[in-house]
C-alpha cells in the first residue's frame, strides 16, 4: 500500500534541474536507501518528501491520515535546550501543554505553594482535555528506549547522542514514514550497530540516505538513484543494486557512442558539397537539428575522481613504538598502559566509541601531544601525511582554487609539474567552482578538496582521521583502491566497517575498561576475536606482551562445580554461535535475500542481531570465569 508518491515532480536550482520529471512511490513498511553522487539531489529529494522543500511542478501526495518525520543531516539547535525541550519541539500541537505541564511540576517538586499546586492542576487539566497524557507517556517511553537523560543539555552531548535526540525528536509524533539523512554520521560503531537493530523494529515506512555501505546492506529493502536529475527505484538489496546498475551504465555507454556515431555521419551529410545540399532532404536536416539538440541536452554522468598517492623514499623499520605511556590534557589520562608497536608497512584501522580517545591517540603518536608517562620513539625518515577530521588544513575564506596553489597555478604532484586547475579537475571540481570560497562547498567537496590537497605530497606515513565521512559510495571505492595499493605506512580512524574490511590487516581498538587492545586483521576478523578484558596487555622488561594480571599474580577464587561445567561448555558453545552467525550473513547477503516477504526478512536480521550480542556475551562470560582459573 503506497504511503507516499511523487508525480512528475521537477525541480530546478537556477538553470540546473536537480529533479526532472520524477516518479516515486513508497509503500507501507518497506525500508528505501536513497544513493547517488555527492551534490545530484540526494538530501533535496527528502525535503520535497517530507514537504520541506516547495517543488516547480507535479504534485506530491501522502496518504489522507499519515505523517512524515524527517532526521535531517544537519541539525541546529541551542546547546541551551533540554533534551526533553528538543523532543517536545517534535508534536507543536501538544508542546505548549506539555511545556507548561513540566514547568508546573519542577516548581511544586521546588516549592508546594499554593499557587503553584493550582498551576499545576491547571496544566493537567489542560492535558487531559486534549489528549496530551498519551504523548507524555509516550515521551517517557521514547526517550527510555533511547536511554536519553530528559534533563541533559544539547550542549554537554557528544554529537552520536545529540543525533538520538534528534530521533526521538522525529519518532515523537509516531510517522507512517520516517526520512533519515546520513543518520550514521558522528556515530560510533556501536551506536551504528544499535541504529540499525532499532530500525529494523520500527513498523513505518523508512527513506534514508546513507554512504555506510554496511548499514545499507542490512537496512535496504529497496534502493533509490539520484542521478543528473532523474530518480530511479530498484526493487533489490544494496549489492545486487549496486552490479544491476553497472550492467545499466554499460548499456547507456553503448547507447551513446552508437548515437554520437551517427550523428558524426549526419554532420558529415550535412557538409557535403554543393550539389548535395541542394538536393538534400529537408526532413533529414530537421531530424539532424533535433539530434544535435538532444545531444546539447545530455547531462553527462559524473566521472571518477582520480585518486593517487605517490610514496617517498622508505622509512625506517620501526615507524612508532610506545611503551607504558599515558596520555591526557591538563595532567588527566585519557589513555593509560599504551604499549603499540608500528612497523613499516602496517595497515592500522583504529577503532572505539565515541570520545574513547582515538584522536588523542593519533596526535600522541604524531608528536602533537606529549605522553605524561612512558616514552614513545618515533621512527627516522618519517614523511607524513595527516588527515585531520576538522578539515583544519583547508582555509574556508580562500577559494578552492587557491586552497590548492597557494596563490600560484602550478604545483608538483609525484615529480612533475601541474596546473591546478587540471588536478582541480581529476578530483571532479568543474571550472565553475574554483573561484567558489571553500565554506560554500558540502561536506563531502571539502574531503574531497582535502583528499586534493594532502595527496599531492609524497608520504610514506598517512595517517587519516574519519577520511570517508560524507563521501559518496564511488569516491569512497576509489579512495579504497588507491590505499590499499599504497607501499607505505596506514594508521586510519573509521567508523565505516565496509571501509575497514577492505583496507587494514590490524586494529586497534579502544575501550574504557580494555584501554588500547592490538589484533590482527580487518574490522571483521577483530569482532570474532574480540573478547572484552579488564586489564590491558603491556609489554614486559623483555619486550614480550604480558597482561597486568600475569605479572601481579592476583588470588584466584576457585570456580564452583556448575561454573567449571559452564567453562568447559563455553568454546563449544562459542563455536556454535560463530558458525551460527556465518550462515545467518551468508543468508542475508545472498541474492534476493531483501525480495522474501518483510516479515521473514526482519525476523532474520533480528536473529542474527541476537546471535552476534549472545556471542559478546557468551566471550565475555569465558573471560570472567578464565580470570578466576588457576594455573
Amino acid at each position: 500500500m503506497p504511503v507516499l508518491r511523487l508525480d512528475d515532480v521537477s525541480l530546478a536550482f537556477g538553470a540546473r534541474a536537480i529533479l526532472d520529471t520524477v516518479n516515486l512511490t513508497i509503500d507501507a513498511g518497506e525500508r528505501v536507501c536513497v544513493v547517488g553522487r555527492n551534490g545530484e539531489g540526494k538530501s533535496t529529494l527528502l525535503k520535497v518528501i517530507a514537504a520541506l522543500q516547495d517543488i516547480d511542478d507535479g504534485e506530491r501526495w501522502l496518504r489522507p491520515g499519515h505523517r512524515v518525520a524527517m532526521l535531517e543531516q544537519d541539525t541546529e539547535a541551542d546547546p541551551a535546550t533540554s533534551v526533553r525541550e528538543h523532543v517536545l519541539a517534535g508534536i507543536a500541537e501538544h508542546a505548549p501543554r506539555l511545556a507548561a505541564y513540566y514547568t508546573a511540576l519542577e516548581s511544586v517538586a521546588q516549592d508546594a505553594t499554593t499557587a503553584n499546586l493550582a498551576a499545576l492542576a491547571a496544566a493537567e487539566q489542560a492535558l487531559e482535555g486534549s489528549g496530551g497524557w498519551a504523548i507524555e507517556q509516550r515521551i517517557a517511553e521514547l526517550l527510555g528506549k533511547l536511554d536519553l537523560d530528559p534533563s541533559a543539555r544539547l550542549g554537554s552531548l557528544s554529537g552520536g547522542w545529540r543525533r538520538r535526540a534528534s530521533l526521538a525528536k522525529a519518532l515523537v509524533n509516531e510517522p507512517d514514514l520516517l526520512l533519515l539523512d546520513e543518520p550514521t554520521n558522528h556515530l560510533d560503531i556501536d551506536a551504528i550497530t544499535w541504529l540499525e537493530g532499532f530500525m529494523l523494529e520500527f513498523t513505518g515506512a523508512l527513506a534514508f540516505v546513507s554512504h555506510d555501505r554496511a548499514f545499507s546492506r542490512r537496512l535496504a529493502t529497496a534502493m533509490v538513484d539520484v542521478d543528473r536529475g532523474q530518480v530511479t527505484r530498484w526493487d533489490c538489496g544494496f549489492d545486487e543494486f549496486l552490479r544491476r546498475r553497472a550492467a545499466a551504465y554499460e548499456i547507456e555507454d553503448r547507447a551513446a557512442a552508437e548515437f554520437d556515431k551517427r550523428l558524426s555521419k549526419e554532420e558529415a551529410w550535412i557538409r557535403q558539397g554543393i550539389k548535395a545540399r541542394r538536393t538534400r532532404n529537408e526532413g533529414r536536416v530537421r531530424e539532424l537539428e533535433a539530434m544535435r539538440e538532444q545531444h546539447r541536452q545530455r547531462r553527462q554522468r559524473l566521472g571518477r575522481a582520480q585518486l593517487q598517492l605517490a610514496t617517498s623514499d622508505l622509512s625506517g623499520k620501526i615507524v612508532f613504538d610506545a611503551m607504558d605511556v599515558a596520555v591526557g590534557y591538563n595532567g588527566e589520562p585519557i589513555l593509560s598502559d599504551i604499549n603499540l608497536r608500528v612497523l613499516r608497512g602496517d595497515r592500522i584501522g583504529v577503532v572505539g566509541g565515541n570520545g574513547s580517545g582515538k584522536s588523542t591517540l593519533l596526535k600522541l603518536l604524531l608528536g602533537e601531544l606529549k605522553p605524561l608517562s612512558g616514552q614513545v620513539v618515533r621512527g627516522t625518515r618519517l614523511d607524513t601525511v595527516y588527515f585531520d577530521q576538522r578539515r583544519e588544513q583547508l582555509d574556508l575564506s580562500k577559494s578552492v582554487f587557491a586552497n590548492i596553489g597557494d596563490d600560484t597555478d602550478y604545483i608538483e604532484v609525484m615529480g612533475r609539474k601541474r596546473h591546478v586547475a587540471g588536478y582541480l579537475r581529476q578530483f571532479l571540481f568543474p571550472p565553475e567552482r574554483f573561484g567558489s570560497p571553500v565554506a560554500t562547498l558540502s561536506g563531502g567537496e571539502r574531503n574531497r578538496l582535502l583528499l586534493a590537497k594532502l595527496l599531492a605530497r609524497p608520504a610514506n606515513l598517512l595517517v587519516l582521521d574519519e577520511p570517508t565521512n560524507d563521501l559518496d559510495v564511488e569516491t569512497l571505492e576509489l579512495l579504497e583502491e588507491m590505499l590499499v595499493q599504497y607501499a607505505g605506512t596506514l594508521l586510519v580512524v573509521s567508523h565505516d566497517r565496509a571501509f575497514l574490511d577492505n583496507v587494514v590487516t590490524g586494529i586497534v581498538h579502544i575501550s574504557t575498561t580494555a584501554g588500547v587492545q592490538e589484533y590482527v586483521g580487518n574490522y571483521t576478523d577483530f569482532r570474532r576475536q574480540y573478547r572484552p578484558r579488564s586489564n590491558a596487555a603491556r609489554r614486559g622488561a623483555d619486550g614480550v606482551d604480558k597482561s597486568a594480571a600475569e605479572r601481579t599474580q592476583p588470588a584466584r577464587t576457585k570456580l564452583s562445580y556448575k561454573e567449571q561445567r559452564e567453562f568447559d561448555a563455553l568454546p563449544t558453545r562459542i563455536a556454535d554461535l560463530e558458525a551460527a552467525i556465518e550462515a545467518l550473513r551468508a543468508e542475508t547477503e545472498a541474492q534476493g535475500f531483501y525480495q522474501r516477504p518483510h516479515d521473514e526478512v526482519s525476523e532474520r536480521l533480528a536473529t542474527l542481531s541476537a546471535t552476534m550480542a549472545e556471542l559478546d556475551g557468551a566471550y565475555e562470560r569465558w573471560d570472567e570465569l578464565d580470570s578466576r582459573t588457576p594455573g
